[in-house]
């Protein structure tokens, strides 16, 4: 199963406080444990959401609003996708995880959405255009 794995913004994240020189190795060697045992698909960490933006959607409406964006508790700073066995497995390789803030931190892992979950959606004139853009996205 595939997993995002959400590391949660704190006031120092959305700050800009950047990671001791400590952390970055400690999360290195974490990411390259990840990469060895075929777990990690990707990650990322994510810049205050000050430099970011949303679009809010209303029918046919687009609203754009810059950041940055009041609740710290519901941003996030950074993210993994992982290929993992189960739940189980993803809990265990996230405990290891080192303190990826320089206080309390929390990571949330949520499973994706394979094809198989959608049910009647998915037909085949809806599944082609979905499998063009992986073709597309692997390069083939």
């Amino acid at each position: 199963m595939r997993v995002m794995v959400i590391v949660k913004a704190t006031a120092d994240s959305e700050a800009g406080v950047m990671p001791s020189a400590e952390l970055m190795e400690a999360m290195g060697q974490y990411n390259e444990e990840l990469a060895k045992a075929g777990i990690m698909l990707s990650g990322d960490g994510l810049k205050p959401s000050a430099h970011g933006r949303r679009v809010a959607f209303d029918g046919a409406a687009r609203i754009v609003m810059d950041g940055p964006f009041a609740e710290t508790k519901e941003l996030i700073a950074g993210y993994w996708l992982w290929q993992v066995r189960d739940m189980d497995e993803a809990v265990a390789w996230v405990k290891r995880c080192p303190n990826p803030m320089p206080g309390p931190s929390e990571i949330e892992i949520r499973p994706l959405y394979e094809m198989d979950d959608f049910g009647d959606a998915v037909t085949e004139a809806s599944l082609a255009p979905h499998e063009r853009a992986r073709d597309i996205i692997a390069g083939r």
